[in-house]
């Protein structure tokens, strides 16, 4: 229903935030009077600009076309701009879904600007722009109510009247749980909506007709559902247009409420009737409202007549009609006049009833009336009057009413917005409370010599709270006439047109090409202050109130600007006292002070006296302070400059005035010290963390998103600044003041002891305490810097390494678009929810019925705020905060600012600023930083929770678990030699720990090793006192050196009682990896050379040279393996010949490796390792042998690369077999020599390809002589061209006569060869092996059935027996009588006589069979001669 008529639910239990205890005291806390307690009191309010500072609002604009109205010229009325808003009615309600969420609007001539806010969560599509086409918005013609599903504006124009259907919050979401940091506003789909529907829409009836002047009106709904508008007739009283409910069909009807009571007129329709009666106009009203009684309205109108009417809408009749100039004083000239001005507001109060406030404007005065409406039983009404109230401000522009207070807003004389609020039942002395209005940004900009102007006025304008995205964008759009600009812009874009527009104008404007710095510099200045105008003039304007906008759920106040909105929050009793007007202190009530009145005195005669300091501080002066603090410098130094300046200016005698009021203080210490007191924020105990683990997951997750909207969190942080800001003043003016009473002594200080403690004890305070001020103040204004989202994924990593990413101050890691202030920033992302979580850790009463109150909530939160930002508490989450968001330079000067007088955190703040250094790159800064952030390790929370490990065992001293970390972070950033040298200082710390020892050195050995430090790398490592770590080191040197190929290191290094282990490295290495990537067998080699073990080193060579063989089968691989056994051939022949012999490794051994998985047999068991194996000596000749074995595998793989894949593990055996199928036969023939093989193979593989050869074509001869070259042929003249088959043969043949062996194996071979393949033996090989075996050849003959050529065989050989070419058969002496004895093959003999007879039918046969006889009978007679001769000679 609308907000003031339907009746609120009873109030709930509102959140209280009790203030801290206030006594004051010099010494402990709890000594000497109190402040009272900060809510107990009325006092003023501070107004603040809850401005955009983005991208301005972006409104979705919609026209409302309305059938029948007039043109444009008749609709254009001029009516001034207005403005007002609606809270709905559980926004007080802290489980509901309208928490802290209203709606609010501004309308000028046609147009409607509706807006949609909340405090707890960004709204989206949150801004329309309604255009009413040919119509002109009556000024406060907009009315809001909700009903359960819908939220319902009525808006009136002079012409028309709209109903406009928008979803409750309520219904828009599935739960009212919302975890979202955004969700979507009533009005995002207000493009569906139809503005022509005609059941939302109406004219104006020309009867009884709008009254043409008059801007009054009211609006409501019916309980029924139905639209009222009710509007002064033209010829006075009041009309009402009703509009049936929005889902049921009906007429639109008007009622016409008229003087004579009892008479009424229901127009149907449109036709036009008869007015009744004469009518004066003196009873047209003013101002309208209305407030809802079950079935009824009351509607009261303020007239011009100054008479208040009551008409009840139901019974259409007037209930009651009171003159209000019996409540003005001096009303004879009022009466003669028509009232103007007057205004009237409806405030209910569940248990008090109706409350009418009602303002009568007269010239040059005003007067608030407040009634309560009072009803008898008879159903009569009268005005019971509670108070009345007198202003002089001028012209009053809006009020507001709540059941106990005013809220006024008036404009003075000077244009100046004043705002004042009052309790009208116990404000006996009619005493306004002020709202301290935010000033306007400085007219002039003071620009000294040593500044920059670009500079200066650029930080003026940007600086956050001054000029708003709105303010700025105009003033650059005019002051650029002429040029198109995209003014949809950022604050930093902004920020950067302007800074080229007036560059652009100053270089347009330049007629000369020479200046003076001097004449450039003013020309600077003139620019820039000419654009500065301009900002300011539409600051101005933007900055116009237009209304208050009052929620009495939460009894929060806003102001309603042109341009913005902004916020009143309540002041501290300290702030109160000092912002308060001179004049007014001169009322003020004591007992609100405190409960001791000489107190209260004291301490008001103390704030007079900063109030006469202040208002003595020139601006010069105030720069003085500023920049003491800004270069470190002292504030007792700065306040003593001031008081030596004010003395020197002071011409209207200040400083007796000052010295008077002192006068008037009963104990000046006291006073100080109670305000001092009263305005330091330092806590011992940190604020709790994190919500409470025992309330409810829904009620956890609602309260994370109270007051999380933007604009919260701005109005939150620009209190603090306000605070901050005050506060520095008041520190200023008591420490220039506390300066005074130095120079005053005795005088003015009774006692002879309070001189001494007033410089040791309150001046010590005061300037710790200004300077805490001057850096929230600081903080408040600087502005956070827009990081990328990988900026922040990086330091998310380097976060996480220091275990701190869970921590409360480090939940953001979002990309900062807006432009905040690193205080938005923490409060946002950190303190916001620390504070709620701590706010509601113990309530008063349950949740589900706690509303919120908005002053004692935004005291509360700024309170706790700045208890979080107060550098000397405990608690570093600000800090954590700016080191989590990527703020490092400002985190940096934060820190810069704190460190000379702050002493709380000091580890920390060395810490964070340790990190700032490293991410700007200056590595030893901030190793010096972390090394004195160790001292405080144990004394500091946030280093406690540094070294906390996430299982909570401590392994080692607090300080080392510190070490650690650092040293893990300096690792992953990649700084080895920070990392080495915070390492080196560790040690010292680490004393007798030897696992820390050994840490840490070895983190040392990484880095060392890591740069390059190959010999620092090495000390480190014979360091560790841990053998494990240290033979893991050692196993990574080795690797690492190896890769690097930085082997002369590796190789000379002592390696003092770690020579077997480096030893065992390498071998383990060198069996594990690939021969032909890595050269761990080289290098094992030359590590066993340059310690001159030859023995050691041949054994490493040849295992190397025998896995080549195997492994590596490439023309590469046995070429080192070549070189692998001369090398280890070279190391026995260096050693004397008794001790030059190896061990043979076990060829296809499986050596074992640590991690290497267990071999198994079929069935998946592991088989057992092989026992016993036999030891395999190998000595010179051996490996000689093996040198040459290598040497011919690398021949043949030179000469055939197809037979590389099986060269390299090929025994000699096998080897000759396949060189003898490359045709290598001079070498096949020397590796048989050499390992004492027969040559058969040779010989039948030479005479195989002999056969080939014979048999074969062209390609078969083109072919073999690349294989006939590769041996030695001796040359032979002849007359003719030899073909490859007769160098063949002649290759056979030579070697048939150069290797001879017993038995002449290899010419029966050969010829064996060639006859199992049939081919005529040639005449050269039969001849050659009738001179050596004529018998075996005959032999041969019979194995092949060759008969023929055995006869012949057999008449030669007996021939030659008897003498006859018995050369040719090798004898050396024939058959004779003096000749030794000869013999014949018998057996073959007798075998050809039988093969020849197996066949005595063939003739061919027979005659060779008589042949041999004949031969055989005469070898017998000649046998039988010389037996008888060579008796006879015996017998002689």
């Amino acid at each position: 229903m609308l907000h003031l008529s339907a009746a609120p639910p009873a109030p709930p239990p509102e959140v209280t935030a009790t203030a801290r205890p206030c006594l004051c005291s010099v010494g402990r806390r709890g000594d000497g009077g109190k402040m009272a307690a900060a809510g107990a009191l009325e006092r003023s309010f501070v107004e603040l600009s809850g401005a955009e500072r983005e991208r301005p609002r972006h409104f979705r604009e919609f026209t409302v076309c309305s059938i029948g109205t007039a043109n444009a010229v008749a609709g254009a009325v001029k009516y001034s701009e207005s403005a007002g808003g609606f809270y709905y009615v559980e926004s007080g309600k802290l489980f509901s879904v309208t928490r802290n969420r209203f709606i609010h609007w501004k309308t000028s001539g046609d147009t409607l600007e509706l807006m949609e806010e909340s405090l707890d969560i960004n709204l989206l599509n949150n801004a329309i722009r309604l255009k009413f086409q040919n119509c002109s918005v009556l000024p406060g013609g907009v009315y809001v109510s909700e009903t359960q599903n819908r939220v319902i504006i009525l808006m009136l124009t002079n012409q028309t009247v709209h109903r406009l259907l928008l979803p409750h919050p309520s219904r828009m979401y599935r739960s009212e749980l919302v975890v979202d940091s955004q969700m979507q506003s009533i009005f995002t789909d207000i493009g569906k909506v139809d503005f022509t529907d005609p059941c939302n829409y109406q004219l104006i009836p020309a009867v009884p007709g709008i009254s043409p002047n008059s801007t009054a009106s009211t609006a409501w709904l019916s309980s029924d559902g139905e639209a009222l508008f009710a509007l002064p007739c033209a010829s006075g009283g009041i009309f009402v247009l009703k509009l049936p409910p929005y889902d049921i069909p009906g007429m639109v009807s008007v009622v016409e409420l008229k003087q004579s009571s009892v008479m009424q007129r229901l127009l149907t329709g449109w036709m036009p009737t008869a007015i009744r009666g004469d009518q004066s106009p003196s009873d047209r009203p003013l101002s309208l409202a209305v407030h809802c009684v079950e079935h009824d309205a009351f509607i009261f109108a303020l007239c011009q007549d100054h008479k208040l009417r009551m008409w009840s809408y139901k019974e259409q009749m007037c209930l009651m009609v009171a003159d209000m100039l019996e409540y003005v004083p001096v009303k004879k000239d009022l009466r003669l006049t028509a009232g103007t001005g007057h205004k009237l507001r409806l405030a209910y109060s569940p248990t008090m009833g109706l409350y009418l406030g009602i303002y009568m404007h007269a010239p040059k005065r005003g007067q608030f009336c407040i009634f309560q409406l009072v009803s008898t039983e008879s159903n009569r009404y009268s005005l019971d009057h509670i108070s009345s109230l007198f202003t002089s401000q001028e012209t009053l522009i809006d009020f507001a009413l709540t059941s106990t207070d005013i809220w006024a807003l008036w404009h003075d004389a000077e244009n100046q917005t004043v705002v004042k609020y009052i309790n009208f039942e116990h404000n006996v002395a009619g005493q306004w409370n002020p709202v301290f209005m935010q000033p306007l940004p400085e007219e002039e900009i003071v620009i000294r010599d040593d500044q920059d102007p670009r500079e200066m006025y650029l930080q003026s304008l940007f600086t956050p709270g001054q000029f708003t995205n709105e303010a700025l964008c105009k003033a650059l759009q005019i002051f650029c006439r002429g040029t198109e600009r995209n003014l949809d812009l950022s604050w930093s874009e902004l920020k950067k047109e302007v800074t080229l527009a007036v560059e652009n104008e100053l270089q347009g404007s330049v007629t000369e090409y020479e200046f003076s710095q001097e004449e450039f510099r003013n020309l600077q200045q003139e620019f820039w202050c000419k654009f500065y105008a301009c900002c300011l003039q539409y600051q101005e304007a933007l900055s116009h109130p237009l209304a208050l906008h009052l929620n009495p759920h939460t009894n929060m106040v806003c102001l309603l600007k042109k341009g913005y909105l902004s916020f009143l929050i309540p002041s501290s009793l300290v702030d109160h006292l000092y912002l308060l007007p001179y004049e007014n202190l001169l009322t003020e009530d004591e007992t609100t002070i405190s409960d001791d009145v000489d107190i209260a005195r004291d301490v008001i005669c103390l704030i007079k006296c900063l109030r006469l300091i202040e208002e003595s501080v020139t601006v010069d002066m105030s720069v003085i302070m500023e920049m003491s603090c800004y270069n470190l410098q002292s504030p007792e130094k700065a306040a003593e400059q001031i008081l030596e300046d004010m003395i020197t200016i002071d011409v209207e005698n200040v400083m007796e005035d000052i010295c008077s009021k002192l006068q008037e203080i009963r104990n000046p210490i006291h006073a100080i010290g109670l305000l001092i007191r009263e305005m330091d924020y330092e806590t011992e105990v940190e604020m709790e963390k994190g919500f409470n683990p025992a309330q409810p997951l829904n009620i956890r997750m609602n309260l994370t998103q109270l007051y999380g909207s933007n604009t919260a969190g701005y109005i939150v942080c620009r209190g603090v600044h306000k605070i901050a800001s005050t506060r520095f003043l008041i520190c200023r003016d008591l420490l220039i003041l506390q300066q005074l009473l130095m120079r005053l002594g005795d005088a003015v200080i009774w006692g002879t002891g309070q001189l001494f403690q007033a410089q040791q004890d309150l001046l010590h305070r005061t300037a710790p305490l200004l300077l805490s001020y001057y850096l929230i103040k600081w903080g408040s204004e600087c502005l956070a810097t827009d990081v990328p989202l990988d900026t922040l994924e990086s330091n998310l990593q380097h976060l996480s390494v220091l275990e701190l990413t869970d921590s409360g101050a480090l939940m953001a890691n979002r990309f900062v678009s807006s432009p905040q202030t690193i205080v938005e920033l923490f409060f946002q992302e950190v303190a916001r929810k620390h504070i709620i979580s701590h706010l509601f850790s113990q309530p008063k009463a349950p949740l589900s019925q706690t509303g919120l109150n908005w002053p004692e909530m935004i005291t509360a939160i700024t309170s706790y705020l700045l208890q979080l930002l107060w550098p000397s508490n405990p608690g570093c989450l600000f800090l954590e905060c700016l080191m989590g968001n990527c703020q490092y330079v400002q985190l940096q000067d934060y820190i810069q600012l704190l460190h000379p007088w702050c002493q709380v955190n000091v580890g920390s703040c060395r810490f964070m600023l340790g990190r700032c250094y490293l991410v700007t790159g200056e590595g030893q800064k901030a190793l010096e930083c972390f090394c004195q952030a160790a001292s405080e390790v144990g004394k500091e929370e946030f280093l406690d929770r540094l070294i906390r490990s996430e299982d909570g065992e401590i392994v080692s001293t607090p300080r080392l678990q510190y070490y650690d970390k650092v040293l893990r972070l300096l690792d992953v950033i990649g700084l080895p030699e920070l990392v080495i040298q915070l390492a080196t200082s560790a040690i010292t710390e680490a004393g007798d720990d030897w696992k820390s020892q050994a840490t840490l050195r070895t983190c040392i050995f990484k880095h060392h090793l890591d740069l390059g430090h190959n010999s620092q790398a090495y000390e480190a490592l014979t360091q560790i006192p841990d053998s494990s770590r240290q033979l893991d080191c050692l196993r990574q040197l080795v690797v690492v050196l190896c890769e690097r190929s930085q082997l002369q290191d590796l190789v000379e290094f002592p390696y003092v009682n770690l020579h077997n282990e480096v030893v065992g490295i390498i071998e383990s290495r060198a069996r594990a990896v690939d021969l032909m990537t890595h050269n761990y067998y080289e290098l094992l080699y030359a590590f066993h050379i340059y310690r001159h073990n030859y023995r050691k080193a041949g054994t490493v060579m040849f295992e190397y040279g025998m896995r080549l063989g195997r492994e590596v089968r490439t023309l590469r691989g046995l070429e080192k393996q070549g070189n692998c056994y001369l090398a280890a051939l070279n190391c026995l022949r260096l050693i004397r010949p008794e001790y030059a012999w190896i061990v043979q490794p076990v060829s296809g051994a499986v050596y074992d490796r640590p991690g290497a998985s267990p071999k198994r047999n079929h069935d998946g068991e592991c088989t057992a390792a092989p026992t016993n194996r036999q030891i395999e000596i190998l000595e010179l000749e051996d490996l000689e042998k093996e040198c040459s074995l290598a040497r011919i595998r690398l021949t043949l793989a030179q000469h055939d690369p197809s037979a590389v894949a099986v060269a390299g593990s090929s025994s000699a055996e096998e080897m000759v077999t396949l060189l003898v199928q490359a045709g290598l036969f001079d070498t096949a023939i020397s590796l048989c020599q050499t390992f004492k093989l027969p040559l058969t193979p040779v010989f039948e593989g030479l005479a195989f390809k002999c056969i080939k050869l014979q048999f074969g074509g062209e390609a078969a001869q083109a072919e073999a002589w690349a294989w006939l070259a590769a041996n030695q042929l001796s040359s032979v003249i002849t007359t003719k061209e030899s073909s490859a088959t007769d160098e063949a043969w002649r290759l056979l043949s030579t070697y048939l006569e150069r290797y001879k062996v017993q038995n002449n194996l290899y010419h029966h071979c050969v010829i064996n060869k060639l006859l199992s393949h049939g081919v005529p033996l040639p005449n050269w090989l039969i001849n050659s092996y009738k001179k050596v075996d004529a018998a075996e050849l005959l032999r041969l003959y019979l194995n092949y059935d060759l008969l023929e050529e055995a006869v012949d065989l057999v008449s030669e050989y007996v021939d030659a027996v008897l003498g006859k070419g018995h050369q040719y058969f090798g004898i050396e002496f024939p058959l004779s009588a003096t000749a030794p004895m000869v013999w014949l093959p018998y057996s073959s003999i007798d075998q050809l006589l039988q093969a020849l007879g197996e066949n005595s039918a063939n003739s061919h046969n027979i005659a060779l069979s008589q042949k041999i006889l004949d031969k055989l009978e005469d070898y017998q007679q000649k046998v039988d001669k010389a037996t008888r001769d060579l008796l006879y000679r015996r017998t002689l």
